[in-house]
């Protein structure tokens, strides 16, 4: 069963903490994102092509998030789950575990991306903004959540001026402290 989830901004650093944890614990893992992935593929789609019909159909949406719930309660699942919702959905579930919201704010997230694909860091900014803006409308649409509401995390750890090794020494010791 989930031990810990991992939610954040993109950009944010959640699938590099994810994979830190998993290797200093020797835990497995799921991200929200490989659910996507491999639906795509099961459909020989692109992932714009899949994400074109999860935009006009929410249950399709809705039947990956279902998948990702049933993973997260179940006794064989992975320790750490990462999606920009599963904070939630343990929340909602009641699931006894770490839920972590990463922040990093929006100048370093636009910095990665910068890094990551060569954009200016105005088109970076103008990105992140507009998909936060498409995700807010859509998660507030089919659920009635704020994907940024850190109310359902019983943790935040402010990463903007952080290492990876610092972020990753803060979340292991929120870990150990409840354990």
């Amino acid at each position: 069963m989930v031990r810990i989830t991992i939610s954040g901004h993109p950009g944010s650093g959640t699938s590099t903490l994810v994979a830190a944890i998993c290797e200093a614990r020797g835990w497995s893992s799921l991200n929200g994102g490989d659910i996507f992935r491999q639906e795509a593929k099961n459909r020989n789609l692109s992932l714009g092509e899949f994400g074109k019909i999860c935009a006009d159909d929410q249950s399709v949406d809705r039947s990956l998030d279902d998948i990702l719930k049933t993973r997260m309660s179940d006794s064989a699942g992975p320790e750490v789950m990462e999606s920009r919702l599963c904070g939630w959905w343990a929340h909602i579930l009641e699931l006894d575990c770490i839920r972590l919201w990463l922040d990093v704010s929006e100048s370093v997230r636009a910095s990665r991306v910068v890094s990551r694909e060569g954009v200016s860091l105005d088109l970076a900014l103008s990105n992140n903004r507009k998909r936060s803006q498409v995700d807010l409308a859509r998660f507030q649409e089919m659920y009635g959540l704020n994907p940024e509401d850190t109310t359902p995390y019983t943790h935040v750890i402010d990463a903007s001026g952080l290492t990876r090794e610092e972020v990753l020494e803060a979340a292991l010791k929120i870990l150990e402290e409840l354990e």
